[in-house]
Parts: C-alpha cells; sequence; structure tokens
C-alpha cells in the first residue's frame, strides 16, 4: 500500500483537458486558487451543477438535510426532526447518491451511505449539487447524483471573520464562527460550529410528545494554504465531527436508545502548474467511529471504527487553446472492523482518463474508468456528454453514463449474513438537459432515463438475514428549475423554484419504490428593500409507498410546508444582520417517514456579525 501511493508521487504522463477561461485565470496565482474539487466545475459541462448562495447558508438550519430539502429537487425520508435521515435522488436509493469532501467520496464504508442530519454545513465555503451519474469521477455510489461540500483557499484577502448564533423552539441552539487570514503567500482560516436540542416537540393534532430525540453536534474545520512559489502551492485540510443523538420513540413504552459518533479527515494536496501541464497529487486520511446503545440507561455498545487512506495523482495536458486531456490514478486502503464484522481490509485502484474539447458553439466531454480490488468484478464506467449553444440564450446538452455501486462493508462481512459473492449494483443513464438564461429570467428542463441492475437487498435466508444481487429498478422523469430576478431602484425581488417528477420502480412488481414521491416542489420568494429583507418557502412532496404494496394504508399522504423570515442589517457597513424565523406557519401535521412525525408550527431568530 506504502509502496503503492509513492509510486504515485513519482507517475509523469500527458493528457489533456478544457477550459478556455478557467486554465488562462488559473495560470495568475495571485488571483485565482485551483480548487480542490476541480472536476465539478471542469468536467461536469454537460450536466446540471447548482451552487447554494451565501444567503441561503447564513439563514438555514445547520443541517444540510433542511438545507437541500428547501431548496433542491432531492427527497428526504427524516426519522423525525433531527434523526437519522436519507435522500433520494432522482427516485435512487441514499447508497446511490455520494457525498462529496473537497473532491474525495466520503460516503460510509459500512452502510454506504451519509446520513445527511451529520452535517453541519457552517464548516463549508461552498454547497454545490450534481445532478446525475458520476461514478467514473467520484467513485461509487455517484448514481442518483452527489453533494459536494468545498471550503475555498484563497491569497491576499486579509482578514476576515463571521459569527453566528441561533437560538428557537424546543431549546434549539446553533453557534458558529469562522476566522480567516490570508496573505501573498499563506491562507489559514478555522471554523467552528455547534448544534444542540432538547427536541421535545408536541405533536400536531395530538397529546403525545416527542420522546427521547435530544441530539448535539459540534464540528471544527481548519484550512491552510501556502504558495511555494509561482508554479507550486500546498494546502491541508481538516475537519473534525462529534455527535450524539438519542433515537425518537415510536411508543413510549420504547427502551431509549442513542447514538455516537468520531469522524475525521485530512488532506494534504499539492498543486502543481508547469506550462501546459496542470499537476495535483492528494493524500488523504479518512476515520470514521460509531457507537450504538440498545439501551442508554447502561454502558454497554456495539462499535464500528474504519480508517481509510487514499493516495492521488491527477495530471492534465493542455492539448491546445480548447481541448485538454487529463489522467488520474488513485488507490485507496481501508481497514474495518466491528462488533459484527470482525476486521477486514480492502485495497482499491482506479485509472481514469478524460478529454473535453470546445468547437466554436459545440462541447464534449468524454471519462473512463476501470477499478481493480480482489473483493469485487469492478465494470468499466464511462460517461460523454455533448453540449450546444444556440445563440446567447439556449443551451442544450446530452450525457450518458454507466456508474455503479460497491458492497459495502456490511454488506460484505456482517457476522453470520455478509455474502462475499456480490456484484456491484451498475446503473446506464442517459438525460437531456435544456437550459434558458436571459437577462432577469433562467429556467431549466431535464429529462432522465436511469436502468439499474444487481441492486442489493437483505432478504430473509432461513433463519437469517443475507443480502444478494437481486432487484432490477428503472427510474425516469423530469427535474426543473426557475429563477426570477429583478430589481426596481432600492426594491429588489427574487423567486427561485424547483419541481421533480420522478418514477422508479421494481420491473419484477412495477411498483413505485418506497419512500419515493412522484411528486416534489420548491419555491422561495425574496423581497430586499435596502437594510430590510423578507422571504416566504414553500416545500411540496407528494404521496409516497411505505411497504411493496399499494394497499392505501401503506400510503403516506402528501403534505404542503410553509415558513417565513424577516432579517435587518444594521451597522455602518451592514456587517450586524438580526433575524427570525417561522417554520412550519401553517401547523401543518405531517410525517416523511412512517409514525416519525415532525414538529407543528416552530420559531426561532439568529444574529449574523461580519467584521
Amino acid at each position: 500500500m506504502k509502496k503503492g501511493i509513492l509510486f504515485l508521487i513519482g507517475i509523469v504522463y500527458s493528457f489533456h483537458c478544457f477550459s478556455q477561461t478557467k486554465l488562462d485565470s488559473l495560470q495568475h496565482l495571485d488571483e485565482v486558487v485551483l480548487k480542490s474539487d476541480r472536476h465539478l466545475k471542469t468536467f461536469s459541462n454537460t450536466q446540471k451543477v447548482a451552487t447554494l448562495k451565501d444567503t441561503l447558508l447564513n439563514r438555514s438550519a445547520p443541517s444540510l438535510t433542511q438545507l437541500l430539502n428547501n431548496n433542491s429537487a432531492i427527497y428526504f425520508k427524516e426519522n423525525g426532526l433531527g434523526m437519522v435521515s436519507s435522500p433520494s435522488f432522482r427516485g435512487t436509493t441514499a447508497q446511490q447518491t455520494a457525498v462529496v469532501w473537497n473532491g474525495v467520496n466520503i460516503n460510509s464504508q459500512f452502510n454506504g451511505q451519509t446520513d445527511f442530519n451529520t452535517i453541519n454545513i457552517r464548516n463549508f465555503d461552498a454547497v454545490s449539487i450534481r445532478s446525475g451519474g458520476g461514478s467514473v469521477l467520484y467513485g461509487s455510489g455517484a448514481i442518483g447524483g452527489s453533494i459536494h461540500l468545498n471550503n475555498n483557499i484563497a491569497f491576499n484577502e486579509g482578514f476576515n471573520n463571521f459569527v453566528y448564533t441561533n437560538y428557537g423552539s424546543f431549546n434549539t441552539l446553533d453557534f458558529g464562527v469562522k476566522s480567516a487570514f490570508s496573505s501573498k503567500k499563506f491562507s489559514v482560516d478555522v471554523a467552528l460550529s455547534r448544534s444542540s436540542s432538547d427536541n421535545d416537540y408536541d405533536y400536531v393534532d395530538s397529546d403525545k410528545t416527542n420522546l427521547n430525540g435530544a441530539f448535539y453536534n459540534q464540528s471544527i474545520s481548519a484550512n491552510f494554504g501556502y504558495k511555494i512559489n509561482a508554479k507550486n502551492i500546498l494546502k491541508l485540510y481538516t475537519y473534525l465531527y462529534d455527535g450524539e443523538r438519542e433515537f425518537s420513540f415510536i411508543f413510549a413504552s420504547e427502551t431509549p436508545t442513542k447514538y455516537q459518533d468520531l469522524n475525521s479527515r485530512n488532506m494534504l494536496e499539492w498543486n502543481g502548474i508547469y506550462g501546459k501541464f496542470i499537476s495535483t497529487l492528494k493524500l488523504v486520511y479518512l476515520s470514521e467511529k460509531y457507537k450504538y446503545f440498545a439501551n442508554s440507561n447502561f454502558e454497554t455498545f456495539s462499535f464500528g471504527e474504519a480508517k481509510t487512506l487514499i493516495g492521488k495523482y491527477d495530471l492534465s495536458y493542455r492539448v491546445f487553446k480548447d481541448a485538454m486531456l487529463q489522467g488520474v490514478v488513485d488507490i485507496t486502503n481501508t481497514l474495518g472492523k466491528g462488533s459484527d464484522i470482525g476486521e477486514n481490509e480492502r485495497t482499491i485502484s482506479s485509472f481514469s482518463l478524460l478529454y473535453k474539447q470546445q468547437i466554436k458553439s459545440f462541447f464534449y466531454e468524454a471519462t473512463l474508468r476501470k477499478e481493480v480490488t480482489s473483493n469485487y468484478d469492478s465494470p468499466l464506467l464511462y460517461s460523454l456528454g455533448l453540449q450546444y449553444k444556440f445563440g446567447k440564450y439556449y443551451t442544450v446538452n446530452v450525457n450518458g453514463s454507466k456508474n455503479f455501486r460497491i458492497p459495502t462493508y456490511n454488506d460484505l462481512y456482517w457476522e453470520g449474513s455478509g455474502n462475499t459473492n456480490l456484484k456491484p449494483e451498475t446503473s446506464k443513464q442517459i438525460e437531456i438537459g435544456n437550459q434558458l438564461d436571459f437577462k432577469h429570467v433562467s429556467f431549466s428542463a431535464t429529462g432522465f432515463y436511469n436502468d439499474i441492475k444487481d441492486m442489493i437487498r437483505w432478504l430473509p435466508s432461513g433463519s437469517n438475514w443475507q443480502p444478494i444481487n437481486t432487484d432490477h429498478v428503472e427510474t425516469y422523469g423530469l427535474e426543473s428549475t426557475l429563477d426570477l430576478k429583478y430589481h426596481l431602484k432600492e426594491h429588489q425581488f427574487t423567486l427561485g423554484g424547483t419541481y421533480a417528477y420522478t418514477v422508479s420502480k421494481n420491473k419484477e412488481t412495477d411498483l413505485q419504490l418506497i419512500y419515493v414521491p412522484k411528486h416534489k416542489a420548491t419555491a422561495t420568494f425574496n423581497y430586499q428593500r435596502n437594510r430590510a429583507s423578507f422571504y416566504y418557502q414553500t416545500l411540496y412532496v407528494g404521496d409516497v409507498l411505505t411497504l411493496q404494496d399499494d394497499d392505501p394504508k401503506y400510503i403516506l399522504d402528501a403534505y404542503f410546508v410553509s415558513n417565513i423570515g424577516l432579517s435587518y442589517a444594521f451597522g455602518k457597513e451592514k456587517q450586524f444582520t438580526l433575524g427570525a424565523q417561522i417554520k412550519n406557519l401553517y401547523n401543518i401535521n405531517y410525517q416523511s417517514v412512517a409514525s416519525r412525525y415532525m414538529p407543528g408550527i416552530n420559531y426561532n431568530f439568529y444574529f449574523n456579525y461580519n467584521f
């Protein structure tokens, strides 16, 4: 393993990558710094990528779930406020959505997914949503799409600080602080965050209360950059997360349980620009630990721990002005152990080749990836994207790809049930996107089709349950976004919305998959005048099945939830912001998971300070 990572440092080969304006600007290191997640910008041109604005992050609840649920087409099933949260992106499962931290896939080695309520958005500079397949770029799980959490290291920006505090119903407290300093050659930023809640809300239309639902989480990130010279930059990214939460009861007579997790991420990166070559070397160390207390009154628990070491090298070569070739080699070694999986190690090597070119109004990008491991047979992955611009306002994108998800540690090694003969899940998908951009209006509509084979399911086998490759699923539908902006003197109006129609069905039963609504829509109206602003936000989620049975008793009703907020900026430089929010304005009784009721009307107040 160590020899393999050292070998990456010595690899030299020529490849190409296009970005007409990006590559030109990257040469001026005093102005623009190479992004850690370069593929998000340079090899996602024929797919929809949305980056959420700072204003959304600053006024949102700290959890990634609430941010994305109210501002994207992704559906979330949540076992009560702050509890386990799983996404369904274009009708796929939580394991088929990749979460990417500064260019590195961080889905759990144990269950293959990320719990979106364990991600505190205060520690990141940007949150982006990449729709559609991305396994060539980001590996296992990027079938429905990927969520990107990025930290930006910049130079020559001086001293900047940001403080955020929020207090609301159920004794909910959210606190965050970020401090950054950068000079011509050096950059450092540190962010701290903590969120906690008693989470003891009353159920709407009931005399019951959410019991055993308290939680807290805290995290720290520190990022450093050093410009060695005009051609070389060193960067270090670090992140530490600690959290504990109780699991809410369905019945008051249940035994109390709780869950603790501790995650760390560390990445050392070396960027070099040498004429037509761009070189990036990454060394990454990830760790995840959890403890599950089946009875929180006692100190006995089950546990799991995984340590992952990644060495990754990519080299881009600008073949000519409007074309680029890039090669990527990475080696990933994971050592996992736990109460129910024993101790197991696996090493995965992958090789990728990427190419893109602009020819007047026509653009295309093509990628290949092959993984090698002893644990499973990996398919050859590929993607091809085409783009054509019809004048200034209309763009058409077509993208097709093959993607996959590997078996997790739990799938392979769970004591008495693991199945080491599992094959990866594979998907073939195609999408066609239409984009209209005018001065005040932007609209996009994307139709997609995804055929997923060998989906892994845990099914009864005698007295045990065992994972097997069984399901054949197809998903198809339409995603659309709308953004309107209008300024009238000191009055600013914006309206943003998303709508998704999704069919995701098991081809054998012809039934919609559980917890996948056919309809989801969001809309947000903003008004700002001088220092004051107001917003009104709505979320609609259609009916969902809770079991693979279309009997009405297994259907959760659709719901429509609204939030409003007010804020006022004061101070000479508008550096202070005071705001208030009302969530679930109409006190709607709703659940996103059967018998897991969400809170009714609730309130919070926040204060931001920039200096």
